[in-house]
């Protein structure tokens, strides 16, 4: 007899639901229909099914910094809902619906999240950091960091500065050098209020460079800046190192912004440009996330949401299944996740005149 697991990846496979980062598009079902519920009754495998919570389909706000319906799709919080549903759904024993609220850097994912009933059947996937603390500095968001319980955050990400693979700028040291002698003589794909543009502004200062002459072209979305980089639209580009290891053979990468070489990019990191007190400050960290008042309100289901999220974290096939299309399913837990969260959140309200200053 089939397994719970066998029936769904046989109606639903995994590899219709991925996507190709060129074609910036997923254009299959947003409901994942995992299995007959009426064919599991009376068999084993629909235990599971009956007795877990939640008793109605799950639902996925996906408050991607980009990529969110009907804006845009293809980010890496888009990518990561889609491709880990399919395990996810088959941990909790529930169908799962994607609800895409894209716009305002997350503002609006976020404020949507927090309008839905906190009951556990909502969860969220975002980039946790920098949109939630940048949404409450610099936008007044209605709600604060401690409104959200982030269950599991296993994509860690960092700046990467990069130009196209065809681009005549071979090294960081030819920004450099361009940059001191006219600040305006390139232009820099970038999203406006991020952790990058705090990164390229820190890079300016570093360097000797007047930040207010640099020439920014600002783009909603990673997924837009990245391509502009890679298609030579921008001379650089400053985004999120993960989300670029895609497009690996399309850019050359110029320099990491952290303290140590990351996904195998063969550019210096700030650290050996800057020395080791380079100031930086970290990347997105994307993951799953509830409404942190759930805890109190229903433990019961946020154990089993936490329990459902784990185990699919670890499922060996999840892990393959993201690792090919270079997305991150490491189970770091809520600890890691809200200690990290909170940390980035205070080194961001120290830079917060950089952030309003755009």
């Amino acid at each position: 007899m089939p397994t719970v697991g066998e029936r769904q990846r046989r109606i639903a496979p995994q590899g219709k639901y991925r996507i190709t980062p060129r074609s910036g598009g997923i254009h299959e079902q947003d409901t994942y229909t995992p299995y007959d519920t009426q064919d599991c009754i009376g068999r084993n495998c629909c235990i599971v099914c009956r007795t877990r919570h939640p008793a109605r389909p799950e639902r996925l706000s996906g408050a991607a910094d980009f990529g969110c319906r009907p804006v845009q799709y293809g980010g890496y919080n888009d990518r990561l809902a889609r491709a880990f549903a399919p395990f996810l759904q088959e941990a909790i024993g529930q169908p799962l619906t994607i609800v895409n609220r894209g716009g305002g850097g997350a503002l609006l994912g976020h404020s949507y999240f927090m309008q839905q009933p906190d009951d556990g059947y909502t969860i969220l996937c975002t980039s946790a950091a920098p949109y939630l603390p940048l949404n409450i500095l610099t936008q007044d968001a209605p709600f604060k960091i401690e409104d959200f319980h982030m269950i599991n955050l296993p994509s860690r990400d960092y700046t990467l500065m990069a130009t196209s693979a065809e681009s005549d700028i071979q090294s960081v040291e030819d920004v450099v050098s361009r940059l001191k002698a006219d600040a305006g003589a390139l232009s820099i794909g970038i999203q406006p209020a991020s952790a990058d543009l705090v990164n390229m502004m820190l890079f300016a200062d570093a360097n000797g460079i007047d930040r207010s002459g640099l020439r920014l072209v600002t783009y909603d979305g990673g997924g837009p800046a990245r391509n502009a980089t890679a298609g030579g639209v921008v001379d650089i580009g400053m985004v999120g190192g993960q989300g670029f290891i895609p497009l690996g053979e399309k850019v050359r990468p110029l320099l990491v912004f952290d303290d140590a070489s990351r996904d195998g990019w063969t550019s210096p990191n700030v650290t050996e440009l800057n020395g080791a007190d380079a100031q930086y400050v970290a990347g997105s960290q994307r993951g799953w996330g509830v409404h942190a008042s759930l805890l109190e309100k229903h433990p019961d289901r946020y154990q089993t949401i936490l329990a459902a999220i784990e185990s699919a974290s670890k499922d060996e096939a999840a892990i393959a299944s993201l690792k090919a299309q270079d997305l991150a399913t490491d189970w770091v837990g809520p600890e890691a996740s809200n200690k990290a969260l909170a940390a980035t959140a205070k080194v961001m309200t120290q830079h917060i005149d950089l952030l309003k200053g755009t």
